[in-house]
Formats: structure tokens, sequence, C-alpha cells
């Protein structure tokens, strides 16, 4: 069986026709959601998805996982349609919010090329025109290792969608351009900031039979003025006589790019799914460099599905040279030298999902934590990083409709 997205969240992207709670024929409206409970077996640090600021402890709490979104599409005429959807979650807020995911108007300019203007989803991941629909998704959540190496999702400009059909192999590319703003979490410090980032980026994809690969490049000029702890170093550093590295440290139309591959495999009973990424400072920046990468591997018996996988992320240097008269030990260099570090970790998943209704999914998931520097990506851990690994249990509803 096909991942379904015609999963609402995917709809727009696809061009789909999907009768959701609403059809007046020009007007559709859809929705997905999902209902999570989790918990982990520690109180020293608390696991989050990615760009979250609340996570869960030692006991269950719902918010990890659960969402709520709808969608409506209005078709003009057989060129133009217009798409806009909400989403409800807990991400940057520990109190559930409501976003404009996505707002645009797309015009069709031939049956394989597609104009879209407005709010769009960036092409960095595999699945991210779907990552928020669980239903969507053979995992319960995305690799946090992976995902939070470039959390912003969308940006508001122009993008161009292209489809071509070779012989049994369906070709097909992204381009964007615009302008993302948002806020963003930052693990290491426990603090939400604030960012406005030009973007620009590439996504292709082959699809044959079972097997699907895409690489995607994203490219952002980020700013940001209310990163608290990095804007009080920066005063420090140039307080001191430091104040060429207090403006390396800025984050001040600073570029920054990712660069992922991956691949998801539906042969048989057998699912697959796996992606490598890179992000790298293209400017000096106290933003470290990244590697992170994912595979899993699951075995469909009957509507039940049995998967696991394996999760890294670590760190690949830094874009900033401390000069050779910064001091070697002291608080300042303890804090220079920290916020350069990356959180690196890995992690274990076993899960199970079960399709027992039609558009309802059942899914149970336990993972295992490995931080290996700082707090790995947990957050609200202790100062000098924790010791120990982290086990994590969940279980989720899906549904779309």
């Amino acid at each position: 069986m096909k991942r379904l997205i015609l999963a609402s969240a995917a709809l727009a992207a696809c061009g789909c026709a999907h009768a959701g709670i609403g059809d007046s024929g020009n007007l559709t409206i859809s929705g997905f959601g999902t209902l999570g409970v989790a918990k982990s077996d520690t109180n020293d640090a608390r696991f989050v998805r990615y760009n979250q600021a609340d996570g869960v402890g030692d006991s269950p709490r719902i918010g990890l996982d659960t969402n709520f979104g709808l969608q409506a599409s209005y078709v003009v005429d057989q060129r133009l349609s217009g798409t806009v959807q909400i989403l409800s979650r807990k991400n940057t807020s520990p109190a559930f919010t409501t976003d404009l995911t996505w707002a645009f108007l797309k015009y069709k300019v031939s049956d394989e090329l597609s104009v879209r203007v407005g709010r769009v989803a960036l092409p960095v991941f595999m699945i991210s025109d779907y990552q928020n629909v669980g239903y969507a998704n053979t995992m319960m959540r995305p690799p946090v290792e992976m995902y939070a190496q470039a959390p912003i999702e969308s940006g508001d400009g122009v993008d161009l969608n292209y489809q071509h059909a070779l012989g049994d192999t369906n070709l097909s590319a992204q381009a964007v351009l615009g302008v993302s703003r948002g806020k963003l979490f930052l693990v290491s410090t426990g603090t939400v900031a604030s960012y406005r980032a030009p973007v620009h980026g590439v996504s292709v994809a082959a699809e044959h039979g079972p097997l699907t690969l895409r690489a995607a490049y994203l490219g952002a000029t980020m700013s940001s003025n209310d990163i608290t702890p990095v804007n009080t170093l920066v005063g420090t550093l140039r307080n001191v006589g430091f104040g060429q590295l207090g403006d390396d440290f800025a984050v001040s139309a600073k570029r920054v790019s990712f660069v992922a591959v991956g691949a998801t495999l539906d042969w048989n009973n057998l699912v697959g799914q796996a992606e490598y990424g890179r992000r790298r400072a293209r400017d000096k920046v106290y933003i470290p460099d990244t590697d992170s990468w994912y595979a899993m591997a699951g075995y469909r018996i009957g509507k039940v599905l049995p998967y696991y996988t394996h999760a890294v992320a670590k760190g690949a240097g830094s874009s900033i040279t401390l000069p050779a008269a910064f001091p070697a030990s002291g608080a300042l260099s303890n804090a220079v030298r920290g916020a350069l570090l990356a959180a690196e970790q890995s992690s274990d998943t076993i899960g199970l999902r079960w399709d027992f209704a039609k558009s309802v999914d059942l899914k149970l998931q336990l993972d295992r934590v490995h931080p290996r520097q700082r707090n790995g990506m947990l957050i609200y851990g202790p100062a000098a990083g924790l010791q120990r690994s982290v086990t994590v249990v969940g279980a989720t509803l899906d549904f779309v409709f």
C-alpha cells in the first residue's frame, strides 16, 4: 500500500482531488489530526520534537505529538485554484497555538508546469509537504536528528513545480524563492527567537515503481536580533576587545545552507525510508555545521507494520576560528567554545503501525535516545550534559477526513 499522500496536507502539493468534510464542487474542505500521549523515564531533561519548546518527562503528556489541521481548496477554473491550511500544535510555545501554514494561489501553466504564489512549504526533506500529517507517515514522528537541522517549514514567495513522465519513471522538480519568517526554539539555551530569512531552494525527485529518490538544496540568509544569550555574548566580546569575533557570532544576514538526499521504498511488504543531510554556514556565524542521517525499515503483515529506525546527528565543525589571542580557559572561553558546539545524539526506535480502520491508524513507538554532546537534542537538561540514555514511549491515533 502506497503511503496515502491524499492525506490533507499533501493535497494541494500533488494537485489531487479528495472529498473531505465539505465538497461543494469548487470548494473542498478536508483535515487531518493526531491524538497522542507520550512519556520518558526521566525528568532530568525533556524529549521534544524539532522546534518545540515543551516536551515530555516521566509523566504522560498529550502535547508532544498531538495536532489538528484544516485545509480548504477552491478551484476557480481548470487552471486557477487556491489553498489555505491552518495547523494547531505545540511548537515554540508551551501552549497549543494555531498557525497559517499554507496560503497560496496556484496557476496551472500546462499539464506539467504549475506556479504557486503565497505561503508554501519549503522543499527541504523527503516528507516536507506532509511531515505534520501523522497518517501519511510510517513513523510516529520525523527523526529529530534530521529535522532539527533545518526547522524552517514555510516561506512567503513563489515556487515552480514541474512533473514529467519518462517511460515508467516520473520526474518532478520544485524551485522556490521567497522570505521565511517565524520563531525558532534554541535547544542549547532553552529560549525562543524570532527570525527573518530570505530563502531559495530546489528539489528534484524520480519515482520508478516502488522506489523514489530525491535531492534538495535550501539556502537561507538568517537574521535575528532577539537571541538573548548570543546578544549578551556578542556585547561582552566587543567590550573586551574581540569586536570582530563578536561580529562573527551575530546572526545578522548570515548565509546558511542545507542539502539533503533521500529515498523511499514500498515494495511488496517491505517499507524503507532514509535521508542524509548537511547544514553549513556560508558566512561566519555561531550556528555550528552539522551532519545528520536516519534509516527506517519495516515489514507489512496484513494491516500491521512493525518498523525500526536508527538516526544520528553530529557536529561537523564551525565557520568561526577563534583568534590566537583568545583565552584558552575561563568563563568567557567556556561560553564561546560551548556556543560553537553542535547538539549531538543518536537514537534507536522500534514502532508498530496498525491501520485498523479506513483513514485511521494506531501507532505505538519506543525511542532510546543517546545524547553524545551537551544534552543532545533534549531540552532543559543539566549544565554539564546528560550522562545517560533516555527512553521514550508513546501512542498516537492518526486520522484524515
